[in-house]
């Protein structure tokens, strides 16, 4: 018989061993994931030129943040840049109540001066898949940017077949100028500044291009398995078309929400959108060029790069020497084709993942798009390009909206930006111009919304100087795509073509040049919230808008205090 002093011997053996067995099993609390960007001066080569730019932690691309979802994610950013502010925005992350942490310059928060340092603190709630992090200021997000890959919850596998590897492939823009003296040459000229000098995969232009056998983004697979590829365009002025000489794609996801499986060859991404495509390595084992190619259907509209950019799919066991299977041809004006691809895509909507679009709607607007022409007595021409929104060029203000608003602060901001254009006109017709002038007002003027409105939003181009596509961003939110078309929006028979089951969901939306594209979004996060072309030349010029978004009344549904390190203006 065992004597009660042995048992008080071992009890507290066993408890330790049971602590050690829960302290190595799977949990499913959430983690706080923490990194440090360092905002630095590197010396960047590539097409035999070399210079000067800012990066995060000496990299280009910057690092790639990984969590999971629910996470807390707190990233330190830290400006040892002498001569430029920074700040940084984590694009499609929906901050809940908490733009404080959304990052667009003057919108939410005061930029980081040279040697002060903010804690971006947030959770990532209800999200998993690829977004994407960059500078939003100015142009700097032409080298500061990076991936950012949340996984599912421990457990929890992805909606399609588990890949055998993953990659994250970027594409950017290359500049052998300083791209901030690059847009400031545009603005004191008045006109477009000057398109980039390359595109880049994952910074590297790829051997296409002069001293560039060492800038050649290469992934090695395995023949017979299957990779995700993370695909983001970072590009700050460019449309692209991205394709796999040899191979087809399945699409899995867009703008991390999940879709029903989509087969194709090409595919195009907007800036500031991401697709996630599956890859199965079972062609003959060699070398396929990963190609880049830009879409611009406006001959009339901002200079785009013509450039292909290309890396390199490499099957293990084949030598380098083995020349790479040519991309496919040119494809700049396939309008046809990037239209059939977005027009093909469609939400999963499984009882895991929904589509909860909204079916009722509270609130329509009406936005036109607008390129413009402002008189400008210091340029040459005597007048400068602009952009704007129900004729509406936006001025950013001193003091960020966010923090006028929480705090009260009179006179930073209206909130009367208007539903609809000053004047319905054939907005895509040849005499638009004439109807309406080239001339727009200027104006801080924000669109105030009631919590959990449901709104529909239309996003009508206009032939105003010039018919072009617009990639559309909104900050802390994803919509619903409901609908798109070529020429002008129709409220009577538009609408009931509609898709209300299935819509691509998104936070980053292209409208077609000469088209219009239909959102749907509940307003259910309070705050300020950007709108705004992902053109950066655009943006600078005026075309974008902020959504006030009012507090509800539930305890959860205000907006959170602010940080105590959010920097000042």
């Amino acid at each position: 018989m065992t004597s009660s002093r042995h048992h008080h011997r071992i009890l507290p053996l066993l408890l330790s061993a049971l602590v050690l067995a829960l302290s190595v099993l799977p949990t499913a609390q959430a983690d706080v994931k923490r990194y440090q960007f360092d905002i630095v001066m590197s010396n960047v080569s590539r097409l035999c030129h070399a210079k000067s730019m800012v990066t995060v932690n000496g990299s280009y691309p910057g690092p790639t943040i990984y969590a999971r979802e629910g996470d807390r994610v707190v990233v330190t950013v830290t400006n040892r840049v002498a001569r430029h502010n920074v700040t940084i925005h984590w694009h499609g992350l929906k901050q809940r109540r908490n733009g404080w942490a959304d990052g667009p310059a003057y919108v939410t928060q005061c930029p980081i001066g040279p040697g002060g340092s903010y804690a971006y603190d947030f959770n990532v709630t209800g999200q998993r898949g690829t977004l994407w992090w960059h500078a939003h200021i100015a142009w700097l997000r032409a080298t500061v940017h990076g991936a950012i890959v949340v996984l599912p919850p421990p457990g929890v596998p992805y909606p399609f077949p588990k890949p055998d590897g993953e990659a994250e492939i970027i594409l950017g823009e290359w500049w052998h100028a300083d791209v901030e003296a690059v847009e400031k040459q545009g603005r004191v000229l008045g006109m477009a500044p000057n398109a980039s000098d390359a595109h880049t995969i994952n910074g590297k232009p790829g051997p296409l291009f002069p001293c560039s056998e060492k800038h050649t983004y290469a992934l090695q697979v395995q023949w017979g398995k299957t990779y995700l590829l993370r695909i983001i365009n970072a590009a700050v002025n460019d449309e692209l078309f991205f394709s796999i000489a040899g191979h087809t794609m399945t699409v899995v996801e867009v703008d991390a929400t999940y879709t029903k499986p989509l087969r194709a060859s090409t595919i195009h991404l907007s800036p500031g959108q991401t697709t996630n495509v599956l890859v199965r390595a079972d062609r003959r084992p060699g070398r396929y060029f990963m190609a880049v190619q830009p879409f611009n259907d406006s001959p009339g509209g901002v200079p785009a790069d013509n450039n292909t950019a290309t890396a390199i799919l490499q099957y293990a066991g084949v030598p380098a020497s083995v020349l790479p299977v040519p991309p496919p041809p040119a494809v700049a004006n396939a309008t046809g084709l990037a239209a059939a691809f977005h027009g093909a895509l469609r939400s999963l909507n499984s009882a895991r993942y929904p589509a909860a679009v909204p079916l009722a709607v509270d609130r329509h607007l009406l936005y036109a798009i607008g390129l413009n022409i402002d008189p400008c007595a210091s340029c040459p021409n005597g007048s400068r390009l602009a952009a704007s929104l129900n004729n509406i060029t936006f001025v950013m203000p001193r003091v960020a909206l966010l923090q006028a608003h929480y705090g009260g602060i009179k006179g930073v901001f209206s909130a009367d930006f208007p539903d609809r254009p000053p004047a319905r006109f054939d907005y895509t017709g040849a005499a638009a111009p004439l109807r309406l002038g080239l001339g727009a007002a200027a104006g801080t003027r924000l669109s105030r919304v009631a919590y959990n409105a449901s709104v529909e939003l239309v996003l009508q181009d206009t032939r105003l100087l010039a018919v072009e596509s617009h990639p559309f961003h909104l900050h802390g939110y994803n919509f619903f795509v409901v609908g798109s078309g070529v020429g002008n929006f129709d409220p009577a028979r538009d609408p009931a073509r509609y898709n209300l089951v299935d819509p691509p969901e998104r936070n980053t939306v292209g409208v077609p040049a000469g088209g219009w594209t239909a959102l749907r979004f509940r307003a259910d996060n309070p705050g300020v919230w950007f709108l705004h072309c992902h053109l950066e030349v655009h943006t600078s010029w005026g075309l974008k808008m902020a959504f006030l978004v009012e507090d509800g009344d539930g305890p959860d549904e205000s907006v959170l205090p602010p940080p105590k390190d959010l920097p000042e203006c």
